[in-house]
């Protein structure tokens, strides 16, 4: 069945206001304020979300919204009636032609192959049946994973027939899937400028969901007490996922910076600090989940001993020119060390003390004498509800115990 996004308003985790010192408009100019129901098309697979434009007259500004987290346009403009918006911090842009009431052109994110955007301003609809069955709560989804997990969660969140959520993964979650149930169906999607995902849910007789992720992938899920009682596998514990070759061995380090510096981990910078090393890289969609956090956790406790490094992966061309790291870093505020530290495919090969380290983000966690006391893979987005309380506060209280050492 074909997804019309111009019909049902499927209130998303995204959104868009559109960011840019924009010339003037001409004066029949027609504003684009207000909301819009937009979707990409990939694969030939419409994926439905909301997005915002706001204009005060002389400033558009643009936002994907991924449940509270928001990714702004870097600059942008809206003349002649063709919008263009920069999303510099994920190397993306909108170019799309104003006709008609509507916005048609492309997404376009690196080298990856453009997507079709298509929008119209968001009009009042039908609230959805109130007749959907309640799906709320924890399931456990089987699996084999790539990384090795035998398990993932798929976090559900119901007001009558409106839904939303995330399914987690060690590595993190797939951003807020949102959306309502539709003829026996709850139809859920997520796109907030990457990991673009249309998940169709149906209960079945037996109490377990059918997930149909992008119209090609099928998974079933059991709610966590069936899961158990089935003696099922458990999601992986990020916190056991990766350990350190010697924990009594010193973490070591030596890459340059933006500057094309080298820093060590024998920097006098980290000398006696409590330390998170960071693996991270600008496309990987679960480190900008990440990146609020950590730019809150330094400025917190940077003067109580904190400091953080991140070793980025980056792909070939943003290792020569960084631009989109750089846009990364100052969309988040991160006033901490960034360093380059390789494609990532050699994740492995620069960072050999880590044992069984196949996630991005992941983070070790190094006392003052320098050695790993903890290491904690991905990082939920708010989409995950209490999980991403817990990441949130796990983190925080070993940091906070580990400064309080002498």
């Amino acid at each position: 069945m074909r997804l019309d996004f111009f019909v049902r308003w499927i209130p998303i985790s995204v959104a868009l206001v559109v960011g840019m010192a924009a010339c003037a408009p001409m004066p029949d100019s027609p504003s684009l304020a207000g909301r819009w129901d937009a979707t990409v098309i990939v694969d030939d697979l419409e994926i439905p979300f909301l997005f915002e434009i706001a204009d005060d007259g002389e400033i558009v500004t643009g936002t994907f919204f991924n449940d509270e987290l928001r990714i702004t346009s870097t600059s942008g403009r809206f003349e002649n009636g063709t919008l263009s918006l920069a999303f510099d911090q994920y190397a993306a842009r909108i170019e799309a032609t104003y006709s008609n009431g509507r916005l048609e052109g492309q997404y376009a994110r690196g080298a990856r192959r453009p997507y079709t955007f298509l929008a119209r301003p968001t009009t009042p609809t039908e609230t959805a049946s109130a007749e959907a069955p309640s799906i709320a709560g924890v399931w456990i989804i089987p699996t084999e994973s790539s990384k090795g997990e035998k398990a993932w969660r798929f976090i559900v969140q119901q007001t009558g027939a409106e839904v939303s959520g995330a399914i987690l993964r060690v590595d993190g979650d797939t951003g807020s899937l949102t959306g309502s149930y539709i003829d026996g169906t709850f139809v859920m999607s997520h796109f907030s400028g990457a990991r673009p995902l249309l998940l169709e849910v149906t209960l079945e007789d037996d109490g377990s969901l059918r997930l149909l992720q992008n119209r090609q992938r099928e998974l079933v899920a059991f709610r966590s007490d069936s899961a158990a009682a089935a003696e099922l596998a458990e999601p992986t514990d990020p916190s056991r996922h990766t350990s350190v070759v010697d924990p009594g061995e010193p973490f070591r380090f030596s890459f340059p910076n933006l500057e094309g510096q080298i820093v060590t981990n024998e920097d006098p910078l980290f000398a006696g600090k409590v330390l998170v090393v960071n693996i991270t890289g600008s496309w990987c969609p679960n480190c900008h989940d990440e990146a609020p956090f950590l730019s809150n956790l330094y400025n917190t406790y940077r003067h109580q001993g904190l400091e953080i490094v991140a070793l980025s992966f980056e792909e070939e061309d943003q290792l020569a020119n960084p631009t989109r790291l750089r846009a990364f870093i100052e969309k988040y505020d991160l006033d901490y060390t960034f360093l380059l530290a390789g494609v990532p495919d050699e994740l492995n090969e620069k960072v050999p003390q880590g044992v069984n380290l196949n996630a991005f983000p992941t983070t070790f966690i190094l006392g003052r004498d320098g050695r790993v006391r903890a290491v904690h893979a991905g990082f939920p987005s708010p989409a995950s509800g209490s999980f991403y309380t817990a990441a949130r506060d796990e983190v925080t209280s070993l940091i906070e115990a580990l400064l309080a050492e002498a």
